[in-house]
């Protein structure tokens, strides 16, 4: 086996920011510390709009276009008839869409959020008629048992390569290195530009303060 490097530190901070969050966030709302569930919320924004504009401009591995594949590849996939590959499998790569997708509703329906008291509403919730933010509300709910359903396909999915197939996504996650067959045919991942990180994380915390803010309305 040989180690290739397939993650960049930007896609392994993005991925163990967003477990750290999402705890922090469970927590903070299950002991009505709406004020820190407030500003993770907004971090977890932050970082949900960097990792879509590094799915455009990042490194190979973490571009939507290297893992993001259609039907067919996915079934090959799922069949065993398609090559194990550097990065997200075909079947990987939509769960991170699924992840994605559901952090956008999970903070989009919070912001707009109008609990029944009103003590703990959303910080965008004037600017939604009562019924309206309740609505939000038990969708910000559902979203949340959605993310927990896929963070458990998660973890069994982590398992079984590693058991099974002794494949240390962990660990890849961690160090940034994989290990594969020697023959493996691999695209080398070129260096993380400052330039381009620097802008997708400026544009991130911008958009993030538009959004607090209701700039964007």
């Amino acid at each position: 086996m040989v180690r290739h490097f397939v993650w960049d530190v930007p896609t392994r901070l993005f991925h163990w920011l967003l477990v750290s969050l999402i705890g922090f966030s469970w927590w903070s709302a299950e002991n009505h510390e709406m004020e820190w569930h407030y500003r993770s919320g907004l971090a977890i924004c932050a970082i949900v709009i960097f990792r879509v504009i590094w799915g455009l401009v990042g490194t190979q591995s973490a571009r939507f276009a290297h893992f993001v594949k259609g039907p067919a590849a996915v079934s090959a996939y799922v069949r065993s008839q398609a090559p194990v590959r550097l990065g997200h499998n075909p079947l990987g790569g939509w769960s991170v869409i699924a992840l994605i997708g559901l952090m956008v509703l999970q903070v989009g329906t919070g912001l707009f959020a109008v609990d029944v008291d009103g003590l703990e509403s959303g910080p965008l919730s004037m600017l939604v008629e009562f019924d309206t933010g309740r609505a939000l509300a038990e969708a910000h709910e559902v979203a949340f048992k959605l993310l927990q359903l896929l963070v458990i396909v998660h973890v069994v999915a982590v398992l079984f390569y590693l058991t099974a197939k002794r494949r240390n996504l962990i660990g890849a996650m961690v160090t940034g290195y994989q290990k594969e067959e020697p023959d493996l045919a691999v695209e080398p991942i070129r260096r993380v530009s400052v330039l381009r990180l620097g802008s997708a994380l400026a544009i991130a915390l911008a958009c993030t303060y538009a959004i607090s803010k209701g700039l964007w309305l």
